[in-house]
């Protein structure tokens, strides 16, 4: 029964690791062998609230869908939008409006799915529990659990709140995704410093963990958003998601296109009226005219398709994308900060190093899959008796069950067993026979007090062995001879053993001794651990880690070339995570931070800290985010993956969050942007030479787009200016825009990747939209353009046409225009005066036949001519406009070219 002392509130004790199981239960009243009473109990459950996590404020579905209109940019094509209406332009505006609620519906659409990691992070609450209640055991719901309730565990339990181990016995926990460990964690109930972090908390059982094997008894210490799952639930909830790099950049597009319509519009409408050339209306249809001619009614349109191409790739090279800007916020990637286990590792243990009395051994292979070889000085091993005896002990003294489902390899118990089966594997052994030509016939099962596993076997001639593994020290121990590669056995080295554990642990392997004993003389059915022989004979060492994918060095590498710095953020030991990321190529192979040097840093530190580091160890969820916003606020984009919960709230702040599809959680699923639907790291390099391609074609559009809108600004302007009519009209100008470039946009959307687009640097943060050689090339484009038009206008007034037909002129002159521009923009800077440049792209062609469709029924069918007020032109007159619009395309190249060769003067 409860001792009916008060419980202390949960935040009052924060560090039940470093205390031990009598304080704790004395701290929360409790009693260890009858728990609360029902009373009592009840009573805790009104002050501390039900064992769940909060659901959390949201916005509305109406407020949400409100949000998506507060941009800049469509605040101006309403604008647009409506002027048109007052114009009697209802096809016109509707093209619009209909652009606009697009991007809102689609932006809604991805706001409500990125709402479910919350949902994800509560579904891995536990929902029953067996507890001590009053002296009784109960499964109750693991919503009534309160601080200070003594919990009963077993295998297979999912830990229903944070508890404090009391009494464990073999117990190990999976907390990978809590922590990011790749093999589970062994318990007790022994205390911990105070300055432990949670993967070090080996006193503590965490919810929403599970238990991999063994059973303990524990006290809740702290429930619902207490808990280490509800602190990063909190955590998350409270992370704001950032804009991407695009997305602020369209938004001071907007700004800047907003504020020079204004200016032009007004300036324009005061020269006109002071002129008075013109009526009031006129006039102001024509400025009216210029305003509809400098906005890029298709830009949104255009942005989306491409991004929505971007995706469809993307998803060939297995990266999945869940928010449709996240393409483009590939492409500006500077740094990568990758969890190792699962990402950059395989996430599968495997035998990478032998030890023997007489040689060391490397192997090869992939994980738990049996393909690879053991080699000596990089050839393939002979016929060792050490060897083989070991391959013996790791396929028989063994619990461990490994199948292959879907051409995947999957471990039943631990995986540091699992591994040893591929091992035997590769030494030619095969586990059915050898466990058949050698039953066991009794076992001493491993436990953490003793550390080590044995197993009695009976051979084909009646007598017995006994085969060993175990902590080395603790194997090495009870052997006082060793087996040398000649089949006889000499007194052992131990500080030959000694050194090589140490080298293989500072390798960041995990080792294991291995023994074995033959006629060990023991009395089968009644083996416990003190009855383990001291005159064991020692095979060797082996050392065992979770090995990096072949595929993501080179990814890395990759990486590395193109400007991208990547960084390692692990749950994983320090050594450990120094010994991957120098396999990997991260880094520079020595250095490495660990999460108590991140928690002495205050925010200045840690910034001027991963200007230089890149490899950072046992890392909490708090020093995941800490570094993802220090890396920010060092003008970096951050691409963050990760897999488990404790990477959730780091995803979320990342400038794109990348989760893990085949072994990540729900959580990081839902909070990323990204998901990789094989777990390997390359694809996000292949996924980052899309993003920059998108980025690419985007760029390309917008420099295809500005100059026609330019030129039709200008072509109106001019006329104002030096008071003739104008060679187009407002409803002709939105024709040009809507229909010749956006069809022509589109073909740019499709454009693939330019040869070297994974050896430029990351596009820096700062860099605007339209950079300064983009300016230029609108200027220059444009000017040419309006040169161009407004001499196809000239020369049909000059020949007595009317206005109508010299409108319908310049029009397919700015189509025209636009169609050979096109050529040009495929290559902002490299020639275009080839065809095999024109390869590559199939829908070339067809944005170039729409095109000409579209315009011949402007130029000749009568429905266009009641509508836009243009008359057909005399055939004739094509040549000459094709004719100047070649001169138009040489025109580009030439400045092109020489652009090339000011580029590669100062080169030198």
């Amino acid at each position: 029964m409860s001792t009916g002392k008060a419980a202390a509130p949960q935040d009052a004790t924060p560090i039940w690791h470093a205390v031990s199981a009598e304080d704790a239960l004395n701290d929360l009243a409790s009693d260890f062998r009858s728990g609360l009473s029902p009373s009592e109990a009840d009573a805790r459950l009104q002050t501390f609230g039900p064992n769940r996590l909060p659901a959390g404020k949201r916005q509305g579905p109406f407020l949400r869908l409100l949000s998506q209109f507060n941009n800049i940019l469509i605040y101006v094509l309403l604008a647009a939008g409506f002027v048109k209406l007052m114009l009697g332009l209802w096809l016109d505006a509707s093209i619009i409006f209909a652009v606009v609620i697009l991007n809102a519906v689609l932006g809604f659409i991805q706001e409500g799915k990125a709402e479910k990691a919350l949902d994800s992070i509560r579904n891995m609450l536990s929902s029953e529990a067996r507890v001590l209640r009053g002296g009784e055991t109960r499964m109750l719901p693991a919503e009534a659990l309160v601080p200070g309730d003594i919990v009963l565990l077993e295998s297979g339990d999912r830990i229903p709140a944070d508890i404090r181990l009391v009494e464990a016995k073999n117990l190990r926990t999976e907390e990978a995704a809590l922590t990011g460990e790749s093999v589970p964690s062994e318990k007790t109930a022994d205390p911990v410093p105070a300055k432990a972090t949670i993967g070090d908390r080996h006193n503590m059982g965490f919810s929403g963990t599970m238990v991999v094997s063994g059973r303990a008894t524990g006290m809740v210490v702290a429930t619902g958003a207490a808990t280490e799952l509800g602190r990063i639930n909190r955590m998350l909830a409270e992370v704001s998601v950032l804009e991407t790099p695009l997305l602020r950049q369209i938004k001071a597009f907007g700004y800047v296109i907003t504020a020079a319509i204004g200016v032009i519009s007004v300036l324009l409408f005061m020269w006109g009226r002071w002129l008075g050339h013109m009526s009031f209306i006129e006039l102001f249809q024509a400025v009216v005219g210029i305003a509809v001619s400098l906005i890029p009614e298709g830009l949104p349109a255009l942005i989306t398709i491409t991004l929505a191409i971007g995706v469809q790739r993307m998803a060939q090279r297995n990266a999945i994308i869940r928010r449709l800007p996240a393409v483009e916020t590939l492409g500006s990637v500077s740094r990568i900060c990758s969890d190792k286990t699962g990402t950059l590792t395989l996430m599968e243990m495997m035998v990478t190093s032998v030890v023997t009395s007489d040689a060391d051994y490397e192997v090869s292979g992939n994980g738990y899959a049996p393909e690879g070889e053991v080699t000596r000085n990089g050839s393939k091993a002979g016929r060792d008796p050490t060897l083989e005896r070991m391959g013996l002990v790791s396929l028989l003294c063994n619990d461990a069950e490994l199948f292959g489902v879907d051409g995947r390899w999957k471990v039943e118990g631990d995986p540091t067993e699992g591994a040893l089966f591929p091992f035997a594997a590769k030494l030619g052994m095969d586990r059915a026979a050898e466990s058949a030509a050698t039953p066991r016939i009794d076992a001493i099962p491993f436990e953490s007090e003793h550390k080590f596993m044995a197993t009695l076997h009976r051979l084909t001639d009646g007598k017995e062995i006994l085969l060993v593994k175990g902590a080395p020290e603790v194997v090495l121990e009870h052997c006082d001879r060793q087996q040398m590669e000649s089949g006889d056995t000499v007194p052992i080295d131990r500080a030959h053993f000694a050194q090589a554990g140490d080298r293989l642990a500072a390798r960041g392997e995990r080792v294991l001794g291995l023994a074995w004993l033959p006629s060990p003389g023991l009395q089968a059915g009644h083996l416990s651990a003190a009855d383990l022989p001291k005159n064991l004979v020692a095979l060797g060492l082996v050392g065992l880690m979770d090995p990096p994918r072949a595929e993501a060095i080179e990814a890395v590498s990759e990486c590395h070339a193109g400007g991208i710095r990547v960084t390692m953020i692990t749950g994983d030991h320090k050594i450990t995570a120094a010994a991957i990321a120098r396999m990997l190529g991260i880094g520079d192979g020595t250095t490495a931070v660990a999460g108590t040097e991140i928690e002495a840093m205050n925010d200045a530190e840690l910034q001027d800290c991963v200007r230089d580091v890149d490899v950072f160890a046992r890392a909490s969820p708090e020093h995941k985010l800490r570094l993802v916003k220090a890396i920010q606020n060092n003008g970096q984009i951050v691409a963050m993956t990760g897999d488990g919960v404790n990477d959730a709230p780091a995803l979320k702040k990342a400038d794109i969050g990348v989760a893990m599809g085949i072994k990540g959680t729900e959580v990081t699923k839902e909070a990323a942007g990204m998901i990789l639907a094989d777990d390997n790291f390359a694809s996000i390099s292949a996924a980052v030479k899309e993003g920059r391609t998108v980025y690419n074609n985007i760029e390309k559009a917008l420099l295809f787009m500005l100059p026609t809108n330019v030129a039709q600004g200008a072509v109106i302007a001019i006329a104002i200016l030096f008071a003739f009519t104008l060679p187009i009209t407002a409803p002709q100008v939105l024709w040009i825009n809507m229909v010749t470039s956006v069809a022509l946009g589109l073909v740019i959307a499709f454009e693939p990747h330019e040869r070297d687009v994974m050896l430029r640097p990351p596009r820096p943060t700062a860099q605007p939209i339209v950079t300064g050689f983009g300016l230029w090339r609108i200027l220059f484009v444009g000017a040419a353009l309006v040169i161009y038009t407004l001499a196809a206008f000239a020369l049909r007034k000059a020949q007595g046409a009317s206005d109508g037909m010299a409108r319908t002129a310049a029009v397919n002159t700015i189509a025209i225009g636009q169609i050979f521009y096109l050529l040009n923009s495929r290559f902002l800077v490299d020639s275009s005066l080839s065809l095999r440049a024109h390869a590559g792209n199939p829908y070339l062609l067809y944005g170039i036949g729409a095109v000409v469709v579209l315009q011949l029924l402007f130029t000749y069918t009568a429905p266009f001519h009641a509508i836009f007020g243009n008359e057909s032109l005399p055939l004739w007159i094509w040549p000459w406009l094709i004719g100047g619009g070649v001169v138009f395309f040489l025109v580009v190249e030439l400045e092109k070219l020489i652009i090339r060769r000011v580029a590669a003067i100062s080169r030198r």
